[in-house]
């Protein structure tokens, strides 16, 4: 069986315990396409695994007779080969914590295109803008998406030329977001939500300061009517709501593609696009899903209900995103994700079986990150970590790896543990001197960087924008050298952009120069440290 329109009505699906959609995929699409609604920039696996799943369901209790519109404005490979190719169909595999794989084949998205000026997609995506329906425009395009400036604070090349140049052909990302929101505005200034579903701090705010400048930027040159400005900032015409979003998603497993096969599916075989994306017709992922957005739409919203899903205030949406992000998913990853690298590890859930990281991970959550954290009112901090430290990581089914999670670790350091001491350090009641898992972890980051594992073996570090520089400080360290390492330590630890916090100000500094002066004992040395410090 091939994953395809016209093969829906086979028995096959029900045969093999898929849940197949409920609607007549046909009208819906017609209806969408006449009048849009929800267009969503970023075709990657968490759109597909929650956000177009849950849209399904809306479908499928009649609640919405329209489906999603998605577009890819980076990795144009991934609308023909894992969009178009099948008929914009995917199947997403719920990977339970008993063993179970609930099958759903997921058909809410009708039309894929490509934001590409050179595209006709193009002028299709610029009639979605000038719709009058429209609601909603999200995105998981990844934190990276935008970013308009270098770690030096510079403008990109590209985005100075897309700001000398104009609405008219973009190249970047958001500049082509940009020149879109222009159409809106030409059209009649009308109304829409721009709503960052990606997994950062304040994501709206981060949305609306790419496009703001932008806008400014054209509207000063005389590219833009000076109107615009005004359109995109003053909150009327166009938000940029805040949201949170928790989904483990890892790329497509073989284990999941295997039994996908054994039911008798063909040609789901992943890809791996030349931009390094991993994609294929099937997406896996945990059944734990919560999406927090702020309800500020002021073309009203998408019937979108569903599993973990609320519309809430900018406080709570505040609240739940620093819960997550500051101390009881985020930091617990990036630990296991720097240990497991070092200690071997593929799987985060093995990890989860050795008692040390399990240890460390517990009592940085509940001993360390807890005292600081304030309850959003949704859901209970204490039982969103059991469900993390108990449900969650340790799923043997959920193959997601300690190398994905690596990846970015100097961009995510900042807000994962980096908020945390900073809240030590502003409380009259808390003192950074009672800190002893946070800097561990800090200074197993940095025993990272030196890209040998705790048996001396070498490894490939996951990307990172900074790993090239943070990693040279490190480059000339020996396993086995037993000497003050402050030299090599200091432009790292100090630096505020890797943190949040200089981190030798914070007093935090010494402590972790003496973690990693113990790690870097010889082969083993990592393991020793944890066993000293965790027993």
């Amino acid at each position: 069986m091939k994953l395809l329109e016209k093969n829906l009505s086979s028995p096959f699906w029900k045969e093999n315990g898929y849940v197949l959609p409920k609607f007549d995929r046909k009208k819906v699409t017609e209806n969408t396409l006449e009048n849009p609604v929800w267009l969503h920039l970023g075709a990657g696996n968490i759109f597909r695994a929650f956000i177009a799943k849950v849209q399904q369901e809306m479908l499928n209790e009649g609640k919405t007779d329209k489906g999603i519109i998605v577009a890819e404005g980076f990795d144009y490979e991934i609308i023909d080969k894992a969009y178009r190719a099948f008929d914009n169909l995917s199947v997403s595999v719920s990977l339970k914590s008993n063993g179970e794989m609930e099958k759903t084949l997921v058909g809410s998205v009708v039309e894929s295109l490509v934001i590409d000026t050179e595209s006709p997609d193009w002028d299709t995506i610029k009639e979605i803008f000038r719709a009058p329906d429209l609601q909603l425009v999200s995105f998981t395009i990844t934190e990276k998406g935008y970013n308009l400036r270098d770690v030096n604070m510079n403008y990109f090349p590209a985005v100075l030329e897309d700001f000398k140049a104009g609405p008219g052909k973009p190249v970047t990302y958001i500049g082509k977001v940009t020149a879109l929101c222009y159409e809106r505005y030409l059209a009649g200034r009308l109304p829409v939500a721009l709503v960052s579903m990606d997994n950062c701090s304040h994501n709206g705010d981060r949305l609306f300061s790419a496009v703001s400048d932008y806008a400014k930027n054209w509207a000063e040159r005389g590219l833009a009517e000076k109107d615009f400005l005004t359109y995109i900032t003053d909150g009327e015409k166009v938000t940029f709501p805040w949201s949170a979003i928790d989904k483990i998603t890892p790329r497509p497993d073989e284990t999941v593609k295997k039994s996908l096969e054994s039911d008798g599916l063909e040609d789901i075989e992943p890809v791996v696009t030349s931009k390094k994306t991993f994609v294929a017709p099937f997406v896996n992922a945990e059944e734990t899903q919560y999406l927090v957005i702020e309800d500020a739409f002021p073309n009203g919203r998408p019937v979108f209900e569903g599993e973990g899903v609320y519309f809430a205030d900018r406080e709570t949406v505040d609240k739940f995103e620093k819960m997550k992000v500051c101390t009881c998913l985020n930091p617990l990853h990036t630990c296991l994700a720097v240990f497991g690298c070092l200690l071997g590890y593929k799987l985060i859930s093995e990890e989860m079986k050795d008692e040390q990281l399990r240890t460390l991970v517990t009592r940085i959550a509940y001993d360390e990150s807890m005292p600081v954290v304030i309850d959003p009112g949704i859901v209970s901090p204490k039982d969103f970590a059991d469900k993390v430290l108990n449900v969650r990581f340790p799923n043997p089914y959920n193959p997601d790896t300690p190398q994905r999670i690596a990846t970015d670790t100097s961009q995510k350091l900042p807000i994962r543990f980096g908020e945390t001491i900073k809240a030590y350090m502003a409380s009259e009641k808390l003192d950074t001197a009672d800190l002893k898992y946070i800097p561990l972890v800090l200074a197993g980051w940095c025993r990272y960087l030196m890209a040998m594992d705790d048996m001396g073996e070498a490894f490939e570090p996951s990307y990172d924008p900074m790993l090239d520089e943070v990693k040279n400080y490190v480059k000339d360290i020996k396993l086995g050298e037993d000497r003050d390492f402050h030299a090599e330590l200091e432009p790292i630890l100090s630096n505020e952009k890797i943190f949040g916090v200089n981190l030798y100000k914070a007093g935090l500094g010494d402590l972790t120069e003496k973690y990693f002066r113990l790690m870097v004992r010889g082969k083993g040395a990592v393991r020793r440290t944890l066993a000293e410090h965790l027993a």
